[in-house]
């Protein structure tokens, strides 16, 4: 499957007068992980918001491949390659695990290989395999954060969008969070995660973005990102 770039420009986004993005860019090439970090309030969830569709742009173009991001409606996402996993994981909490995977598979292309993806979901996490009748809603959260990946590879993404997977987890499950994260990667997917955590995240991804106040204040390279006096001080408790 031949790979497509991820590609924002200009992008400005926001909720009623309230603006959260100004004149954002990124590029996410095909097989990359790319990291976006920055504070609380930085805008984060605001720029996944606008790829995944669900938040239009006031100005500014965001593009997958050969198709404009802003002229599609929410749900056709999944059937160019793109899958989203929202803060929160959004989970069905009264639907099983094998339930919530199957609704990742709604799409016409997925629904054919569903019996495939099923096993390919399980291999990754063998976990959610021995679940796969508990209800969501009962397992832990590392658990649920399995399940809100799994369920987002269930229509054979081309690239998938994280929002903060560490968020409120406990520090060893996040970095069972972040190992999970470097097999998909090792898969060959392209990956696009946003997190606070930027000390994890810059162990995984191949460059990332600073965001804050809504602005690109930095990119990079993990290993620049990591050395750079700025970003030790304001994120990684560094000097």
């Amino acid at each position: 499957m031949e790979g497509q770039t991820l590609s924002l420009e200009g992008i400005r986004a926001g909720y009623g007068d309230f603006q959260a993005l100004f004149d954002v860019g990124l590029k996410v090439a095909p097989g990359e992980a790319v990291g976006v970090v920055g504070p609380n309030g930085a805008g984060k969830t605001t720029l996944l918001r606008v790829i995944s569709g669900m938040l239009k742009p006031k100005a500014g173009t965001a593009r997958f491949g050969a198709a404009d991001l802003a002229a599609l409606p929410a749900h056709a996402l999944p059937g160019i390659g793109i899958a989203h996993v929202p803060e929160n994981r959004r989970l069905f909490p009264h639907l099983s695990v094998e339930e919530n995977l199957k609704v990742g598979a709604y799409i016409p292309s997925a629904r054919k290989h569903f019996a495939e993806r099923l096993d390919y979901v399980f291999g990754m996490f063998p976990r959610l395999k021995e679940r796969r009748r508990q209800l969501a809603g009962t397992m832990s959260g590392g658990e649920q954060q399995m399940c809100a990946i799994g369920r987002a590879l269930m229509c054979s993404p081309r690239i998938l969008l994280l929002d903060e997977p560490s968020a409120g987890l406990a520090p060893l499950v996040v970095a069972q969070v972040f190992a999970l994260v470097q097999r998909i990667r090792a898969e060959g997917l392209t990956v696009l995660i946003v997190e606070q955590n930027v000390a994890q995240v810059l162990r995984v991804v191949d460059r990332a973005y600073v965001l804050e106040a809504g602005r690109v204040v930095a990119e990079g390279t993990s290993a620049q990102l990591a050395s750079d006096p700025m970003i030790r001080s304001a994120f990684l408790g560094g000097h």
